[in-house]
């Protein structure tokens, strides 16, 4: 469970999905708070007008104030000047060493379905701590009283998936839910390229009972593998789970959220919650050189 958890809220529905998702993932003991970015205090219309920043500070305090009470929770309260909101909250995560950032959909996008817009995602990509994302809706009183029951995990047998994957079982424990994980078996696109004949090899059907060997040799897990693209299998994967659990892209700064177009669709597309670790994040109970990503890109049966 995380210890520290920023959750981004605007006043809107989606700021309370963003609570309500942080309650599930928070430690019973953890410490949250909600956050809410207002303007760069560098906009030209602060020059021209006495007070307004004032005006916006006091806004923001009574926006935190009415978003805490309405939820009912014990939280702090911060307010952020930033030149948008993703880039506020990704800095007041990296300096408040916050170990979740916790942000909900926008309006945008399939109802229901997550989707964050351009600033956001552009600002949350390099955030320094693992991020979930809450659909639309996920504050509603039914989601709200619902525990965590099935969590899904991308996995792929490396050592990031592993992470990942012990991450899952923690967040399973205190309530006894289930953790299921998915591999996706998918030809690489450079088969098709001339650089390799379009045979690669094994058949898609080895490849699939081999990765399906694999799930079944982890313990207290219901594994599953399917052959496809990894990020719409893994889209798919998540109308069966509470929520999904699965890493940033493999480059990058050591413990940075880099997002590749799989995690990228999932924000899109996936219906259940999305909790993303960053590069480099060890997990508890695992050794401390495993690296805390799922190869988000990597074309092949590795992919996630």
């Amino acid at each position: 469970m995380f210890k520290n958890v920023l959750v981004g809220v605007d006043g809107r529905p989606n700021g309370r999905d963003a609570i309500a998702l942080a309650c599930k993932l928070m430690d019973p003991d953890g410490k949250l708070t909600l956050a809410h970015v207002h303007v760069d205090v560098l906009s030209p219309s602060h020059s021209t007008t006495p007070g307004l920043l004032v005006d916006e500070r006091e806004r923001s305090h009574q926006l935190l104030e009415g978003e805490r009470a309405a939820t009912g929770i014990g939280a702090e309260l911060l307010s952020i000047v930033s030149r948008s909101p993703g880039r506020g909250l990704h800095e007041q995560a990296d300096g408040r060493n916050a170990d979740l950032l916790v942000v909900g959909s926008c309006a945008r996008g399939v109802l229901g379905r997550a989707m964050l817009g351009d600033d956001t995602r552009a600002a949350l990509n390099g955030a320094p701590c693992a991020v979930a994302v809450a659909p639309l809706g996920y504050g509603a009183h039914d989601s709200h009283d619902s525990e965590i029951n099935k969590i899904g995990v991308g996995y792929n047998g490396s050592p990031e998936s592993k992470t990942a994957l012990a991450l899952a079982r923690e967040l399973a424990a205190p309530s006894g839910a289930e953790v299921h994980a998915l591999e996706v078996v998918s030809i690489p696109s450079y088969a098709y390229t001339g650089l390799m004949a379009p045979s690669i090899g094994k058949s898609i059907d080895l490849m699939l009972q081999e990765a399906i060997g694999r799930m079944k040799e982890l313990p207290d897990v219901e594994g599953h593998a399917v052959y496809g693209l990894p990020s719409e299998e893994l889209a798919s994967f998540g109308d069966e789970v509470d929520i999904l659990v699965v890493g940033s892209r493999g480059y990058g700064p050591v413990k940075r959220l880099v997002l590749g177009s799989t995690c990228a669709h999932l924000q899109r597309h996936a219906r259940c919650p999305l909790l993303v670790l960053p590069r480099g994040a060890t997990s508890r109970g695992e050794d401390s050189t495993a690296s805390g990503e799922l190869q988000a890109d990597i074309p092949a049966a590795t992919a996630v």
